[in-house]
């Protein structure tokens, strides 16, 4: 019984002397943003979630930057490329959450369930919304990077790489998004014109 008192005790104040720090940083919320195996809508809301409060944040002194920034123009840089691959991972969570209730196909035998399906091509609709409103964010922050295209930021040359893709055109989102849209529109009319002879 002391034994369990003695090691409760010190369990007690390891605990104590722990102390946990505020996420009050972009680059702290950034970092809790992770990719399972498994992407099941909550798992993805859960990084939307991270990722809006990295945006809502401030930075981090430069010190703390997730390259290493040694002057005012590479900080300029540093920031609309991070706004930019935020607002892009946004726009991939959406499509990987709209994926999620998005009918390729309005096959006759799901005639029954015709409301259901209705209202998940619905849920759909809206987060490809919501795609396209972060695509447009990214294409704003795309712009002011590529103004200082020539500064270069080791650490981060896959968001520099994104940027360049954006701005060539290569990277267009918004063609993606239109034809996604496109297709549930499509869908969406075959299952309103179901009735109870469909099926």
């Amino acid at each position: 019984m002391k034994r369990l008192l003695v090691i409760a005790l010190v369990l007690f104040l390891a605990a104590d002397s722990l102390s946990a720090y505020r996420l009050i940083y972009k680059e702290q919320l950034y970092e809790l943003y992770h990719v399972q195996f498994y992407q099941y809508p909550e798992r993805i809301a859960e990084n939307v979630k991270w990722l809006q409060m990295a945006l809502e944040a401030d930075f981090a002194n430069p010190l703390y930057a997730l390259a290493e920034i040694e002057n005012k123009t590479q900080w300029e840089r540093y920031r609309n490329l991070f706004m930019m691959h935020v607002n892009l991972k946004l726009v991939e969570l959406h499509l990987r959450w709209a994926s999620k209730y998005n009918k390729q196909v309005a096959y006759f035998y799901n005639a029954p369930w015709r409301d259901d399906n209705l209202e998940s091509l619905e849920r759909a609709e809206s987060l490809f919304e919501v795609a396209l409103s972060y695509w447009q964010e990214a294409l704003r922050w795309s712009e002011e990077a590529w103004q200082l295209q020539f500064v270069h930021l080791e650490e981060i040359q896959n968001w520099a790489d994104e940027n360049h893709r954006i701005e060539t055109g290569e990277l267009d989102y918004e063609a993606i998004i239109g034809r996604h849209l496109q297709r549930l529109r499509a869908v969406r009319a075959e299952f309103e014109a179901m009735d109870e002879n469909t099926y």
